[in-house]
């Protein structure tokens, strides 16, 4: 009778048990919903992340024109017009050359494949290597399929509408930022205590500072490289001179660690096209250029806006791209700057103690040029 009664009691697991898995289950449950909802999410956070970076590059212009008595609403609409009017330029400028290029390469195919055919017999004995291409856009069948190409881009409609929607959502969030930008402080810091609103105000101004010093910084650096590019591409008889350099100094300013290399690629490939020894004298340019950008430019100017250090860059811009992306590689080098103003104007400083160095060397075992104090 013990054994029969005593079954049912171990065969039922404790009310604790029970209650812990039905938590679990739905903490599993709220948690998965969540993250649904993020993932979700995820593009509108996306833009407004990219609206507050934008706002904060445009906010210094803007506050300059209301300190001239220009109301903030009127000079937000200058600002955007004028970015409209620099995008729109540069869109056209560029389409038109690569529009205008790939014409030109098209029309002449039949050249270059003559080209190759009597490179290839003068060197190697080689004959007609290229007689079934010629034959192929004689047939019209390389056009064909150039039309076809064109008829899967035609399909990419609704993407494209897409992204002139994300676009927009992205401005008309961008306008509201920076023209309602002194409430919108104003609505979070009565919300904190003093001591809060005001460290919440000094990270703030950081941030603008930072980003509109890094707009800044990249604006001159590429009024520079697309002054002296055309310059130079224009003693080279280079096609389309300053449409190439408005692209150099763009792409090679606005896109990180990599924009530099996009950007050669363009003018060199133009030049190849023209004739050889102007695509080789265009790559001379845009690498003598890179070095006086690194060694002279750069560092004066970024000295009084945004300086940041190489690896630190390099790493941040590593670190958004896997986060968020080509809108977190872009976003890095701003943001970083400002985490590193942040960190410079919050956190505590100590003096080093040099006979504490000194000991450390000697442990070492070699000698070390003392360390500079700080100003």
């Amino acid at each position: 009778m013990n054994d029969s009664s005593a079954s049912p009691a171990l065969s039922r697991p404790p009310r604790w048990v029970i209650q812990s898995i039905l938590v679990a289950l739905i903490g599993y449950g709220l948690l998965g919903y969540v993250l649904s909802m993020i993932s979700s999410l995820r593009s509108l956070f996306i833009i407004l992340l990219v609206s507050l970076f934008l706002s904060f590059a445009i906010e210094p212009a803007v506050n300059r024109m209301e300190n001239h008595s220009v109301r903030r609403g009127v000079a937000t609409g200058i600002m955007f017009l004028l970015i409209l009017g620099a995008i729109g330029g540069f869109g056209v400028a560029v389409g038109a050359l690569l529009a205008e290029q790939l014409t030109e390469f098209s029309d002449n195919i039949p050249t270059y494949l003559a080209d190759i055919d009597t490179f290839l017999e003068d060197q190697f004995g080689v004959e007609e290597a290229t007689a079934d291409l010629r034959t192929n856009y004689e047939d019209g069948a390389i056009a064909s399929y150039l039309g076809s190409f064109a008829d899967d881009l035609a399909r990419f409609g609704s993407t494209v509408v897409n992204v002139l929607f994300q676009l927009f959502t992205i401005g008309l969030f961008t306008f509201y930022l920076v023209a309602e930008g002194p409430k919108l402080r104003r609505s979070v810091c009565s919300r904190l205590s003093a001591q809060q609103a005001r460290r919440v105000l000094v990270v703030w101004d950081l941030a603008i500072a930072k980003t509109g010093g890094y707009i800044l910084s990249r604006a001159a650096l590429a009024i520079i490289a697309g002054v002296v590019h055309w310059v130079a591409f224009e003693i080279i008889n280079l096609p389309s001179a300053l449409a190439l350099a408005l692209w150099v100094g763009v792409v090679s300013q606005f896109i990180p660690v990599i924009g530099t290399y996009i950007a050669g690629v363009l003018p060199v490939v133009v030049g190849l096209l023209d004739e050889p020894s102007t695509g080789l004298w265009a790559l001379v340019i845009v690498v003598v250029y890179q070095q006086l950008e690194n060694y002279f430019f750069a560092p004066r100017i970024t000295a009084h806006t945004m300086e940041i250090h190489p690896a630190v860059a390099f790493g941040s811009v590593i670190a958004g791209n896997a986060l968020l992306g080509v809108v977190g590689a872009l976003l890095a080098l701003p943001f970083a700057a400002t985490l590193q103003a942040v960190i410079s104007a919050t956190a505590e400083r100590y003096e080093v103690d040099e006979e504490t160095l000194k000991e450390s060397r000697e442990r070492r075992g070699r000698k070390e040029r003392p360390l500079q104090q700080e100003n």
